[in-house]
């Protein structure tokens, strides 16, 4: 067996917001990847602008660095030893993109916040990496912050390994204290830190170099697929077995299936330098690299020599929990803001989709117009719906439910574990809401600021996360981790309140939400173009209300217009976010979804018709 003792690959795993990207950016600044003149933008591997906007890694993304250091001499590679680095998601919704590149590597940063310590996703991305067998380097993350408690979280740390029954060896996993922000780290917080050295020399310690057979017969296992207009579909993977070289002949085949396809040509092969793809000639074996050619490419395939098809198992996505429908736009809007707006267009993007996230599911449905998507959480679905509407597509969605399973002929639904530090003061109104979605406490700790713990049906959470900022006066922090199933809780008291629903179409004027607007929170503004059956705004009450959003004042010859519009002062107007919409929305009621505009709708738009269904139901 061959060892490329020349590399290292690595991932970077943690909860959301703990550091990641920005210890990436660090890394790739002290290892030179940059000129000295060249300004380097802030976490430069969230390249999205959803990633950028949202401030969550939502791909993960592959790039490597050149070490140079004495400890690269020592191992006998003075010219540098490579590191492939991983930066992954943090959030839940995106555990997929997690799960299945630690096929990729030989061990991982487990970042860890060094204030907040362990949380959901934490344990999440720890248990996938044990269970790979990859070695771990705890790293403290943040240790500059005024409120670190660095010791306490490397044993909370130590703990969460003990409970996940870490082996002896992973028991043992070094650990590094850092700042990501300040690119610093030390082994020792007694100890000044000056760069990221001891964090680059405890790779090379600790993460084994990549090892086999190098005269085998060619195995890569594809485990991201990225696109481009030019050369079609992009497979990164590593090498698990022999060489490969440009332009050789290859098939794709799947593991567990006898498929195997026809011999192609490889159009491309590349390596990773800092932030850019090179071209290379030829890889070995241990090589993270990325190939074109094979215009049916997916994940978890595995790409070998014509003459031995031999494929390699692929690592278990976990299930989809959350499903919602996406339906062509039928609204008396459609069609004047997207450019694909047919349920052809609407098919082709969800299913190519499918290609690159291998946590979502699509199926048709009864109805050509209508498909029914399946996610790893609401985040996940939300984050899909827009860079949809970005990409100029338009449509409708329905409230997300959940995926119930039977187990044992026991109705059981997807539970969550839910991480809520609030300041104390706020505590007993985040235990009385989530008591009612059946929320159990588990665990509480703290005094000026608690730790609240709660098992919480996935479902409970639907909604709840506006609440949850209001109730904490946005003071608090909460996170929550799919936990597995449990038998149903029982219902679930639904929304409150009803919807402002216009009556008619047309502008919506000053003169008549200035009358409307005592009657709930209003989710338009004056000057906006409404139709009959829209939802604009949240009605006080139980129940629908049928308002008059565009009804105008009737003026006489002292009157004008303008000064009648300025005596009108309509206040509380609250525009609604994509995912403020998603949770506002009841089972009857829909969310269109244009590059322009989010609305929300009736199902059922006609005034008349609704009430029929609604005295149809009473009867």
């Amino acid at each position: 067996m061959a060892v490329r003792g020349d590399i290292r690959n690595v991932a970077i795993v943690a909860h959301v917001d703990h550091g990641k990207t920005t210890l990436v950016n660090a890394m790739l600044q002290q290892s030179h990847v940059f000129s000295e003149r060249e300004e380097v933008p802030d976490r430069v591997m969230d390249s999205n602008d959803l990633e950028r906007e949202k401030g969550i890694t939502i791909l993960a993304k592959n790039t490597a660095v050149e070490y140079t250091g004495p400890l690269a001499a020592k191992y006998g590679h003075p010219e540098g030893i490579t590191l492939n680095i991983i930066d992954t998601p943090g959030h839940a919704d995106f555990g997929g993109e997690v799960e299945r590149v630690l096929k990729m590597v030989g061990g991982v940063l487990l970042l860890v916040d060094s204030f907040e310590g362990p949380m959901p996703q934490t344990r999440f991305v720890l248990k996938k990496a044990l269970e790979l067998s990859l070695p771990v380097i705890i790293v403290i993350n943040k240790m500059d912050r005024p409120d670190q408690r660095c010791a306490e979280v490397v044993d909370e740390t130590l703990e969460l390994l003990l409970d996940l029954n870490a082996t002896n060896e992973q028991l043992d996993s070094p650990v590094v204290y850092c700042s990501g922000r300040t690119g610093v780290a030390t082994l020792d917080l007694n100890t000044p830190a000056v760069d990221l050295r001891p964090l680059f020399d405890t790779i090379l310690e600790h993460i084994p170099a990549p090892t086999g057979d190098a005269d085998g017969a060619l195995q890569l296992l594809i485990s991201t697929i990225d696109y481009n207009d030019y050369v079609g579909r992009i497979g990164v993977g590593r090498i698990e077995r022999g060489s490969i070289k440009a332009g050789q002949m290859a098939v794709r085949c799947v593991y567990g299936s006898s498929f195997v396809s026809v011999p192609a040509r490889l159009g491309g092969l590349f390596t990773f330098d800092g932030l850019k793809r090179v071209p290379a000639e030829s890889v070995q074996v241990g090589d993270i690299v990325a190939v074109t050619g094979f215009a049916d490419l997916s994940i978890g395939d595995t790409i070998c020599d014509v003459a031995m098809a031999d494929p390699l198992p692929f690592v278990k996505i976990d299930e989809p929990t959350v499903s919602m429908t996406f339906c062509v736009n039928d609204s008396p809007f459609a069609g004047t803001e997207g450019t694909y707006v047919t349920s052809r267009h609407l098919r082709a993007r969800l299913f190519k989709e499918t290609q690159t996230d291998v946590s979502l599911r699509v199926q048709d449905t009864e109805t050509t117009d209508a498909f029914r998507v399946y996610g790893r959480g609401e985040l996940h679905l939300s984050i899909l719906i827009e860079t949809m509407r970005r990409q100029g597509y338009e449509f409708q969605v329905t409230k997300p439910t959940v995926l119930y399973k039977e187990i044992d002929g026991v109705k059981c639904e997807p539970m969550e574990e839910v991480v809520c530090d609030v300041p104390s003061e706020y505590a007993g109104a985040v235990i009385e809401k989530l008591g009612k979605r059946h929320g159990v406490l588990v665990s509480m700790e703290g005094v000026d600021r608690v730790r609240l713990v709660f098992s919480v049906p996935s479902r409970g959470l639907f909604g709840y996360r506006g609440e949850f900022l209001t109730d904490t006066r946005g003071e608090g922090v909460m996170s929550a981790v799919f936990s597995g199933y449990e038998p149903y809780k029982g219902e679930i008291p639904t929304r409150p309140s009803g919807s402002l629903v216009a009556w008619e179409t047309g502008e919506t004027t000053s003169y008549a939400m200035f009358y409307i607007q005592d009657r709930g929170e209003l989710f338009v503004a004056p000057g906006t173009k409404v139709y009959n059956g829209m939802i604009v705004g949240r009605n006080s009450r139980p129940g629908d209300i049928d308002v008059n959003v565009c009804k105008k004042k009737h003026l006489t010859s002292i009157r004008n217009s303008a000064s009648a519009e300025e005596a009108l002062k309509v206040t509380g107007i609250r525009i609604l976010t994509l995912e403020e919409a998603l949770d506002y929305i009841d089972d009857d009621e829909l969310v269109e979804i244009t590059p322009k505009s989010i609305r929300m709708r009736k199902k059922i738009l006609g005034t008349e018709a609704r009430k029929k269904l609604e005295a149809r139901k009473k009867n």
